[in-house]
């Protein structure tokens, strides 16, 4: 049963600045792999861009935003053998949620990025 559907849209040139400037957020917001995978890319921000709004509509779908018990960057944006993206959950954010089934999308062009996730239960 689909509990919540969430959506959301970024503007990358807002996530190069923050990435650029604030010391640290890359490693706050994103995962090791989402980071190797993002900076393999020659359009890396817009990568960075969709995978933000991926988590920010986790979230929107979870009804609850963001709480205590989950982070950022243990909600994990990588693509599978096929290139489609999927959402996991790492850490103390499975733990948090728990068993829940995740779909994701993402779209990007060079000025913005968006992303749908509904969640099933």
């Amino acid at each position: 049963m689909i509990t919540g559907i969430g959506t959301d849209i970024v503007e990358t040139g807002r996530i190069a600045k923050a990435i650029e400037k604030e010391q640290g957020f890359r490693e706050l917001v994103f995962s090791k792999d989402e980071i190797t995978y993002c900076e393999s890319k020659t359009n890396k921000y817009q990568h960075y861009a969709a995978r933000f709004a991926a988590k920010e509509s986790f979230f929107k779908a979870l009804g609850t935003g963001w709480k205590n018990g989950t982070a950022f960057h243990e909600v994990e944006i990588l693509n599978n053998e096929n290139g489609k993206p999927e959402l996991q959950l790492l850490g103390e954010t499975a733990d948090t949620i728990g068993a829940v089934k995740i779909y994701v999308s993402l779209s990007h062009i060079k000025g913005m990025a968006t992303a749908v996730v509904v969640v099933e239960q």
